[in-house]
């Protein structure tokens, strides 16, 4: 299976974008109305000569549109200056139209009038009007990259305490404000700058659908600030948000991501940025922005640093210009994308796919939206542990067809898929696949339980339930013990899970083997993880919902689901082009177009390790091309990148 890893083109040539957003610390948000070519000027070589060739600019929209019906033409010439600055120095730029949202505070033109601004179709109208305007003005300008429409409308357009637009007005209003940047003579990129937190991604409806806004542009552009209470997972946040968002197979441009002074030391800046950069590049991503290019600390009296001071320290240089962590961690990373010649890349192949349920991202009848908060959760989790176990996976979504190319399937942690596909699933597994479930029961007590028709048919089982209630896991460790070889699982071993979530999800499917074989059981001797044979291939059931019981607890990474999935890939002969035995150590391969092969190597260690690294081929030093031998050393959080082969 193929694993999405597009490019995007700008004037026909494939390209990286590896920049910052950009206010300039002379005016923040006001920069315009304050515009000092000279600070301008700086800004952008410090940016140029850490290896950065990009920045997302914004217009500010209030000061840009003083009336309906004109442009503030002296700011217009500021725009066209910056552009100057950006060709000066090497550089391009992504401008933003529609900015009213910006650091913790909404700013409206004064001539709003509390208009609706997608259903509203004199305030659209408006709305077109400035960006055709904007585009026309600059659209020849060689420093103009690609276009974003907006910046994180979701929470400019729609208040907080308010529901969300409604999806069909939201694809209207962005169909015509693409269709505005064309008009105006616009032929690059274009992109909607909602942040991507569409409910194909996240699990929950804003009205910014994913799939349907993918099909007016031309890149996704996730905007990713999650906090965690997991290192692994923290560290891999952005990556799995970054998977999801390839739904619809456009370039997936990490447009905003970064940390604040107040929220991360010096050293912990470095190590965000470096995992978050390269995690992302193993997870599809082709372009990254980050947040955002400079302090603001002589802003502090003015809104929204005034209210939010930590807004004032995410920059990559501090508020003299001078680099910070972040800046140095870009620079290296831009030197590893020259070196492997990124454009010419692709992630490499895969036998193994996460079913992703149709019930993340779709409202089925009668379902609720804890459901799909509970589905990217599990998922989430499920991926984690893909990553420590260096295997790669593709995306199944049952919303497209789950495919018949993958040899082995995880469904992680699920409560619902549609009756077909787990009918597809049994016909995989006759035709030679191995398919893994753990099932939960979800998190609410409406119709709770595990939605698998004919489980016991399915699975080899005849399952103990009692109707309305669960079968609780007591237990803060459930105490795992294998009784016969499977993969790389041994007859004996005894692996430990910690036990979360609520009263209705921490809880077991309670069976008893009805032709299925036992892989391993609890302490009370009760199955965990049985297998049926059917025809060529396997049904392995997990009675406990592993994934989702890791993703409620802090700081639980690695967990055994690392175990039991590197079981499953060994006993579905899953290709891994290199891997090692330590779960902290995360490892995966890209492919260049003339055969050359690089490995990824990520550790996920507060110190200094060294691994032994098991491969299809050779490792060897990028530079000098010295046979490096089958060790890698990695320092504290260190990512390390080798030729393979």
């Amino acid at each position: 299976m193929q694993r999405p890893h597009t490019v995007l083109t700008v004037d026909g040539r494939p390209t990286t974008w590896l920049g910052a957003n950009f206010w300039s610390r002379a005016g923040g948000p006001r920069m315009w109305v304050r515009y000092d070519p000279a600070v301008v000027r700086e800004e952008l070589r410090t940016l140029h000569a850490h290896g950065l060739r990009e920045t997302r600019s914004f217009l500010y929209w209030p000061n840009f549109m003083p009336t309906p019906d004109a442009v503030e033409e002296e700011l217009v010439g500021h725009l066209l200056d910056f552009l100057d600055a950006h060709v000066e120095t090497g550089m391009r730029t992504i401008p933003t139209f529609l900015v009213g949202h910006m650091s913790g505070e909404n700013w409206d033109p004064v001539w709003r009038g509390g208009r609706d601004l997608y259903a509203d179709v004199w305030m659209v109208s408006r709305q077109a009007w400035f960006t055709t305007e904007i585009t026309r003005r600059t659209h020849h300008h060689p420093a103009v990259a690609g276009w974003l429409i907006s910046n994180e409308m979701p929470i400019y357009g729609r208040r907080h305490d308010e529901p969300p637009a409604p999806r069909e007005q939201v694809s209207a209003w962005a169909q015509l404000l693409v269709s505005a940047v064309r008009a105006g003579g616009g032929t690059q990129p274009v992109s909607i700058g909602d942040g991507a937190w569409g409910q194909e991604v996240t699990g929950e409806d804003n009205g910014f659908s994913v799939r349907e806004l993918g099909r007016l542009t031309d890149f996704t552009g996730p905007h990713v600030y999650r906090m965690e209470d997991d290192p692994v997972r923290q560290h891999l946040n952005a990556a799995f948000v970054c998977e999801l968002a390839a739904v619809t197979g456009d370039p997936v441009v990490l447009e905003e991501f970064g940390l604040t002074d107040e929220f991360a030391s010096a050293a912990g800046q470095a190590h965000y940025y470096r995992q978050t950069l390269h995690t992302s590049l193993l997870a599809g991503a082709t372009g990254w922005l980050a947040w955002n290019n400079t302090d603001y600390d002589a802003l502090a009296d003015e809104p929204p640093y005034s209210h939010h001071p930590f807004e004032m320290h995410f920059g990559i240089t501090d508020a003299t210009g001078a680099p910070k962590p972040a800046l140095r961690e870009l620079q290296a990373f831009a030197a590893v994308l020259e070196d492997v010649d990124l454009t010419r890349t692709r992630r490499v192949d895969t036998d193994a796919a996460l079913v992703v349920s149709s019930f993340l991202e779709r409202e089925h009848p009668f379902t609720r939206p804890a459901d799909s908060r509970q589905l990217f959760r599990a998922l989430r989790q499920a991926y984690v542990a893909a990553r420590e176990a260096d295997l790669p996976l593709a995306f199944a979504r049952e919303a497209d067809g789950i495919g018949d190319d993958a040899l082995l399937y995880l469904v992680p942690s699920v409560r619902q898929l549609l009756a077909p596909t787990w009918a597809q699933l049994e016909r995989r597994a006759e035709q030679g696949a191995t398919v893994y479930a753990s099932v939960s029961t979800g998190e609410e007590p409406v119709q709770r339980g595990a939605w698998v028709p004919h489980v016991g048919r399915l699975f080899g089982v005849e399952h103990q339930l009692v109707y309305g209630l669960v079968d609780p896991v007591v237990e803060d460790v459930v105490e795992i013990t294998v009784v016969r070889d499977f993969g790389t699982l041994r007859a004996g071993e005894v692996l430990h899970a910690r036990a979360g979530g609520n009263e209705h999800s921490r809880s077991r499917l309670p069976v008893v083997p009805a032709g299925a074989e036992v892989i391993a059981q609890d302490a009370a001797g009760r199955p965990v993880l049985l297998e049926r044979r059917v025809g060529a291939g396997r049904m392995v059931l997990g009675t406990h919902p592993l994934e989702n019981m890791a993703a409620h607890l802090p700081r639980v990474n690695p967990e055994p689901t690392w175990r039991v999935y590197d079981a499953l890939a060994a006993v579905a002969g899953v290709r891994r082009a290199v891997r090692v035995a330590d779960p902290l150590v995360l490892c995966d391969a890209l492919v260049r177009d003339d055969g050359r092969r690089f490995a990824w190597f990520v550790s996920q260690h507060a110190e200094e390790v060294t691994v032994d690294v098991v491969a299809d081929g050779p490792l060897h030093d990028r530079a000098s091309g010295a046979d490096l031998g089958a060790r890698v050393t990695l320092p504290p959080f260190g990512v390390v990148v080798t030729r393979l082969g």
